[in-house]
């Protein structure tokens, strides 16, 4: 049965880049891959001759001699086969097919898989701080104690005995991968002899066991900026966990937690602070001297007749912003105090008050007048 056009295998024109040839090989292989079709024996059949059309449509000198010559350019004893250094025989080379789209897919198998194995990126730690409402207000420099691990000095890092550098692998020739043959397929796997670094270290440092690093506590001076909240987060470069035989350091990221404060509450750069008010303060007004969170005191003016949960606003008196800008502002939250423990003169004058003043208390009259409406409107 004579071979089909190689062209028309793969479905593209005589024209197709090689992008386009890859992209036409991916489709079919995938379309035509024998376990996809299980019950389709011409599947094997078809899935070899796409890997054979794209193998030769892939070199730029086998794709010349196949666009002269045709299959004849890759029969022994032809002129064209000889002027290519020999025929090309079977059903093509299926590990080079396949070797060249994975190679654009995931970087290959030599160069991607030798980049990145001689040394590995220490990880990235996290270390939570607790700090005052006070501190963050004001700004602090903590020293915290990291558990880690770091760069061992007897190796410099390297993992060798004495700072010697690593030799390359002679299983996989510093690849990091190693190939076997499985049917149709080539499989690629982690070198066990390296596991996968590309380089074996023949004298393993004693001190670190060919690591590079060795675990230890360091202490680090930590500046805390002020205008921190909860969940701010500061990210110390190259403080994390040590790399692996010589790599980079990971980043230490700092998680700030503020502690509720006793008196004061926050949101977001604004401050909170609920004051009481005696009942003849609120009625007939008055002073209060107020706390600022930077310890200091202000007084207040309490206007007459205020109602318990009016909020006095005092500018600039909040938290600092973190990125610049203006300080928040600072509210008092007036709540008014009825007295207990009155005397029999105190609780007369109060009767006697209570008996001038029904007309005196707006919001209650306003309040009852519309209950007296609801409860008229519900009897008819």
């Amino acid at each position: 049965m004579a071979k089909r056009d190689y062209y028309e295998v793969l479905g593209v024109s005589k024209t197709a880049t090689i992008v386009e040839l890859k992209k036409a090989f991916r489709v079919k292989v995938k379309e035509l891959h024998p376990d996809q079709n299980p019950d389709n024996p011409a599947a094997e059949e078809q899935f070899k001759e796409v890997t054979e059309a794209y193998d030769i449509l892939k070199d730029e000198n086998k794709r010349a001699a196949y666009d002269r010559y045709g299959h004849a350019a890759f029969e022994g004893g032809t002129g064209a086969s000889a002027g290519h250094g020999g025929g090309f025989h079977g059903h093509g080379d299926f590990a080079s097919a396949f070797s060249d789209v994975f190679d654009d897919l995931f970087g290959g198998f030599g160069g991607g898989a030798r980049r990145g194995q001689r040394a590995t990126r220490g990880s990235d730690l996290r270390y939570n701080l607790r700090v005052t409402l006070e501190e963050a207000y004001t700004g602090k420099q903590a020293t915290i104690t990291v558990p880690g691990s770091t760069t061992c000095d007897a190796c410099n890092g390297t993992g060798a005995e004495g700072g010697a550098e690593p030799t390359t692998c002679p299983t996989c020739s510093g690849m990091g991968k190693v190939r076997a043959q499985q049917g149709f397929f080539t499989v690629e796997r982690s070198c066990p002899t390296c596991n996968g670094r590309g380089q074996i270290i023949k004298n393993p440092c004693a001190a670190c066991h060919g690591e590079g690093r060795i675990e230890k506590e360091r202490s680090l001076n930590v500046n805390i900026p002020a205008g921190v909240e909860t969940g701010t987060r500061i990210r110390l470069a190259g403080e994390g966990e040590a790399g692996l035989r010589g790599g980079p350091s990971g980043d230490l990221y700092i998680f700030i937690e503020v502690r509720p404060h006793e008196i004061f509450e926050r949101e977001n750069q604004n401050l909170f602070c609920r004051i009481p008010v005696s009942m003849t303060t609120a009625a007939l007004g008055g002073e209060l001297e107020a706390p600022t969170l930077d310890g200091g005191r202000t007084r207040v003016k309490v206007p007459a007749g205020v109602q318990s949960g009016k909020q006095l606003r005092l500018r600039g008196k909040g938290m600092p912003s973190l990125r610049g800008g203006s300080d928040g502002d600072l509210y008092i939250e007036l709540a008014v105090e009825t007295p207990v423990n009155l005397t029999g003169k105190q609780k007369e004058l109060l009767r006697e008050f209570a008996e001038l003043s029904n007309e005196n208390n707006p919001a209650a009259h306003d309040f009852f007048s519309r209950v007296k409406s609801f409860w008229e409107d519900m009897k008819g």
